[in-house]
C-alpha cells in the first residue's frame, strides 16, 4: 500500500481527548501514540471517516497516497491470478486491515487468510490468520522494506511479497525471526514463484507485474 507519514494535528488530538472524557494538557510537540482500540473509537466518533485513507503503524496515523493506475492494475492481476488457483484453500482479502499488535493495524494490498466460515465478520484478522501478505510498491519501497516488513516479521507472518514495480521484480521474504526474514529472494520477470503455505501451481512473475 502506498503511504506517506501523517501525524494528527493538535486540534484533532484534543478532539479525541475530549471524546475520551480525559483531562490532559499537552504541548504541540508532544508525540502521542494511538492504540488500535483508540484508532477504532476515532472512527466510531467521527474523527476519522471512511474517506480518510489512513492506517495505524507503530501508534501513528499514516496517510496513504492515492493509488496509481499501475499499482491498481497489479492488485487486480494478483487478485485474478490467485483466485484461479486458491478456491476454498484461503480467503483473498484486498486492501483490508490486519491487527498486528496493540499499536499497528496496516492495510496491505492483498492477504491470503485461513478459511473461516464467518469470513472474519466478527473481528479483523491477526497475524496467525495470514498465509501470505503482499504489498505492491511503486514509490514507497524503502518504507515498505524498513518499516512495514520488520513489523510483519515481528508478528511472525510466514511469507511476505513486495511487488517492486520500480524495478520490475518480485521480492519474496520467508522464515520470520524477530524483526527480519531469514530468507529472501529477488525474482525477475523470467522467473516463477510458489506460495510456501499452499499447494498451488507456480505463478509467473511476468503475469503479476503489469
Amino acid at each position: 500500500m502506498e503511504a506517506v507519514h501523517r501525524r494528527l494535528s493538535l486540534t484533532e488530538f484534543l478532539i479525541f481527548v475530549k471524546v475520551e472524557n480525559k483531562s490532559i494538557m499537552v504541548a504541540e510537540t508532544k508525540r502521542w501514540l494511538f492504540t488500535v482500540d483508540a484508532y477504532h473509537r476515532m472512527a466510531e466518533t467521527g474523527i476519522l471517516s471512511e474517506n480518510d485513507r489512513v492506517e495505524l503503524i507503530k501508534g501513528e496515523l499514516i496517510n496513504m497516497s492515492p493509488i496509481g493506475v499501475r499499482h491498481a492494475a497489479c492488485v487486480n492481476k494478483l487478485t485474478y491470478l490467485l483466485g484461479q488457483f486458491i478456491g476454498q484453500k484461503a480467503i483473498i482479502s484486498v486492501q483490508n486491515p490486519i491487527r498486528l499488535n496493540r499499536y499497528s493495524e496496516p492495510e496491505p494490498d492483498i492477504m491470503l487468510l485461513r478459511p473461516r466460515s464467518d469470513f472474519y465478520a466478527n473481528a479483523h484478522p491477526t497475524a496467525n490468520d495470514v498465509l501470505l501478505l503482499i504489498e505492491v510498491s511503486e514509490t514507497t519501497l524503502t518504507y515498505d522494506r524498513t518499516t512495514k516488513l520488520p513489523l510483519y516479521a515481528q508478528a511472525d507472518i510466514p511469507e511476505v511479497w513486495i511487488v517492486n514495480l520500480a524495478e520490475n521484480q518480485l521480492e519474496v521474504y520467508q522464515t520470520p525471526t524477530e524483526a527480519t526474514y531469514q530468507h529472501r529472494r529477488f525474482l525477475s520477470l523470467t522467473e516463477t514463484v510458489s506460495i510456501a503455505q499452499l499447494s498451488i501451481p507456480e505463478l509467473a512473475v511476468r503475469d503479476i507485474i503489469p
